[in-house]
């Protein structure tokens, strides 16, 4: 099959931020900043951001939200998805996904290794596809979420990347 090799004009999505975590606020919830700064100054749009507290039911709610919702192409979570008791992330986003993106998580812990070395191992990052809508969940600490959007997602939510990116799997009835 032959690749298209023409430049595409840039096709922005509408993205949502959603912060896991019992101790953040809008007021100092700083990864959910970064992500949402990260997206739009790659030319996306947030089209919603939210906090939600750690807890399998209540992350379950705003994500089956963002999912069915017609103008949402990409969720972008940070928290929940270490190894302690009250990471929640993996367990209440997993069932609601139509396919997992196994890469995701396996490149993240490889790039992760080079800052903080085996201690990658309790990251349970993970990435899917739900209702054409992309998934993607991260640890909760700034690098990791740099490290996350820097090294992966800004291309694969790109239009322009090649060989390959997400953007034709998604639904694209964005609003007007």
């Amino acid at each position: 099959m032959a690749h298209d090799k023409a430049p595409k004009e840039f096709l922005p999505l509408n993205c949502a931020v959603v912060t896991v975590s019992d101790t953040r606020t809008e007021a100092n919830d700083t990864s959910g900043q970064l992500l949402a700064e990260r997206l739009e100054k790659a030319g996306h749009k947030l089209a919603d951001r939210a906090i939600v507290v750690d807890d399998i039911y209540q992350i379950r709610a705003v994500v089956s939200r963002l999912i069915a919702a017609d103008d949402i192409q990409v969720i972008l979570m940070t928290g929940g998805t270490g190894f302690t008791r009250r990471d929640n992330t993996p367990e209440a986003v997993t069932p609601l996904l139509d396919k997992e993106i196994s890469g995701f998580g396996e490149l993240f812990r490889q790039l992760s290794f080079n800052d903080i070395g085996t201690s990658t191992i309790q990251s349970r990052a993970i990435a899917g596809m739900a209702n054409e809508c992309l998934v993607f969940c991260m640890p909760g600490s700034n690098n990791a979420c740099a490290t996350a959007w820097d090294q992966i997602i800004e291309a694969q939510i790109s239009n322009q990347t090649r060989p390959c990116n997400f953007v034709g799997e998604l639904k694209l009835n964005l609003p007007k």
